[in-house]
């Protein structure tokens, strides 16, 4: 299959030994019932294998709709997928799921959601800091808080529960682009994804313990992709902790990676070493796609090579 064959929205890559593979949310079961997620894997990003059932729902399993952005990450040996999920009557909300390979199966890991109970959640992403606590960061939804929410949570250092409350890292409305949607002063937040600069791995995992080097990240900005609406709809927009922190202070750079009708992406490296962005675009149903754009990191400053 080619990318625009590929009909998925929030993609993820995992570059693991010499390989691709891309997770994310089916574009056909989006916004309705759904069983599971998929898998595409790849040798050189432009050909990839036909979806992979890498997650089916368990029989009695609480959700049934709504399964969106898997990202999957290799920590301490084991692949960790975070998923949220959602049914008629319990919250949206990011839990988290393991397998022995990525390709799954992944089976559940955390006992239910790892977010609060009582609060609308999507969006779940690892970051391991660089004392080796795992934190994970999401959305608190607009439609509950009508101001889009991204938070950090600390979680048990077996990614099985979170142990602290969560974080509010910032808020949707805060960058001077940011506008508001869904008739109403509301505020989106999607798709947090954290990124050191110089410290992200080139030909194995992201964001574990094994990659962090307090003597090479110490004083290095912490930059975060996330997702809101602009003048020109759908953007991919960066957020940076100059501290290199999780608790910021969080400051919003003035432009957006892309800008127009693109977003819920994330930065790899290939095997070769070139940075790349990935985001689905349009963000229209049924016809999302992911696209890959070289970026260039220059003194901690992220460029898109694309044409928009």
């Amino acid at each position: 299959m080619t990318l625009n064959e590929i009909n998925i929205r929030d993609p993820f890559v995992l570059p693991y030994e010499g390989k691709y593979y891309m997770y994310g949310t089916r574009g056909a079961t989006c916004w309705g019932e759904c069983d599971g997620f998929d898998v595409y894997v790849s040798e050189d990003l432009t050909l990839w294998s036909d979806p992979i059932e890498a997650f089916h729902k368990p029989e009695g399993f609480w959700a049934d709709r709504n399964y969106w952005a898997p990202e999957v990450h290799y920590y301490n040996g084991s692949f960790y997928a975070f998923v949220s999920f959602k049914s008629q009557d319990r919250c949206r909300g990011t839990q988290i799921l393991k397998s022995d390979s990525p390709t799954g199966p992944f089976l559940l890991h955390s006992d239910g959601p790892v977010t609060p109970s009582d609060w609308e959640c999507l969006d779940g992403t690892l970051y391991v800091d660089n004392d080796g606590q795992p934190y994970m960061v999401f959305c608190h939804e607009w439609v509950q808080v009508k101001d889009g929410e991204v938070c950090a949570i600390l979680l048990s250092s077996d990614l099985k529960k979170a142990i602290s409350e969560p974080i509010l890292l910032f808020k949707a409305s805060e960058p001077h682009w940011s506008r508001g949607v869904k008739n109403g002063p509301n505020y989106v937040t999607d798709g947090p994804f954290l990124y050191q600069p110089d410290n992200s791995y080139r030909n194995g995992p992201l964001n574990t313990t094994a990659n962090k080097s307090k003597k090479d990240t110490f004083n290095k900005p912490l930059v975060m992709l996330w997702s809101s609406f602009s003048d020109d709809g759908y953007a991919q927009a960066i957020a940076r902790s100059e501290s290199g922190k999780i608790t910021g202070p969080w400051t919003h750079d003035e432009q957006l990676l892309y800008s127009k009708d693109g977003g819920h992406g994330m930065l790899f490296h290939t095997f070769e070493g070139q940075l790349y962005l990935t985001l689905h675009t349009p963000n229209v149903t049924l016809k999302e796609h992911p696209i890959f754009i070289p970026v260039r990191d220059e003194n901690h400053v992220l460029t898109v090579e694309y044409n928009q």
